[in-house]
């Protein structure tokens, strides 16, 4: 499903004029006026949002690091984004099909888990935000 919407997009060639390619160039556009820390933090919470509607992993990378790889290479931000944004909403986001097994076997509504949950996802953002603005700052990208 994600290669068929890359390929819809136009595929990764960066030399052609395809639809990733225009979304590429007017988000570098837009963050290139913006500090490296507030441009690493933006990406960072699209991740986190995007994860609710494509929960896989892979499928994820192969949608959005076509856009995140070289759009962190030209505002100087690390793609540390990426992994924290797939990383910390699974445990939260109803999209996911592991949580909500899992929280079938355990007998748990979503919305009680999300009430146990919501807190511990605030100290996780807080903490991802805090890896992402030092990852700016020490020069991980």
């Amino acid at each position: 499903m994600a290669q068929g919407i890359i390929i819809i997009l136009g595929g990764t060639d960066a030399s052609s004029g395809t639809v990733l390619n225009t979304i590429l160039h007017s988000l570098s556009g837009a963050m290139q006026n913006f500090p490296p820390v507030v441009s690493a933090w933006l990406m960072y919470v699209f991740q986190s949002v995007f994860n609710f509607f494509v929960v896989s992993g892979s499928g994820q990378a192969a949608l959005t690091m076509p856009i995140m790889a070289p759009l962190a290479d030209l505002v100087g931000v690390a793609v540390l984004a990426f992994q924290l944004g797939d990383a910390f909403t699974n445990f939260i986001v109803p999209t996911s099909g592991c949580l909500l097994g899992a929280l079938a076997a355990a007998k748990l509504e979503w919305g009680s888990w999300a009430k146990f949950q919501i807190k511990f996802q605030a100290v996780l953002v807080v903490f991802a935000s805090l890896a992402v603005v030092l990852g700016v700052v020490i020069g991980l990208s």
